[in-house]
């Protein structure tokens, strides 16, 4: 295969055109968030994963597996948390069981702007997505995501 191998011009045309369709709705639920809710797209799906976590011991993510599950580096995650702490929407807080572990726990607080958040951050995806379905390159993407019956 060579650079110029259609092939690959497709597969690159096909991952570009994914990328284009991240970036417009990232871009756009956060400039919503942000308005309405003063929370980044990274804040806000913190917070919502945090917040699928049950109680007792096991039940909360170790800053590792927040980490994974929000797609940033430690660091990146370790910063992101600690700005969410300040703000009194997240916690921090040793295992019980294993005093190297460190978990995260959603506030009160935190629970209740998510709770105002997720309409604003559902409305805004659906108006990123109708959007994007009117460009013709992004129109058979935007039906796939719509397509998915993705278990929460």
């Amino acid at each position: 295969m060579t650079a110029t191998d259609p092939a690959l011009t497709a597969l690159a045309q096909g991952w570009s055109a994914l990328a284009l369709l991240h970036g417009r709705i990232e871009a756009h639920i956060e400039r919503v968030l942000q308005a309405k809710h003063d929370l980044s797209v990274r804040e806000y799906f913190l917070l919502d994963v945090l917040s699928r976590q049950h109680d007792g011991d096991g039940g909360h993510l170790q800053m590792k597996q927040v980490a994974d599950a929000v797609v940033l580096s430690q660091s990146a995650t370790t910063r992101l948390v600690t700005r969410l702490e300040d703000r009194r929407l997240l916690e921090r807080y040793l295992c019980p069981t294993d005093r190297r572990g460190i978990y995260t726990n959603v506030t009160a607080a935190g629970l209740k702007l998510l709770d105002a958040a997720r309409p604003t951050n559902d409305a805004a995806l659906r108006e990123a997505l109708d959007e994007a379905a009117r460009n013709p390159e992004l129109a058979p993407l935007v039906r796939v995501v719509k397509s998915l019956n993705v278990p929460a």
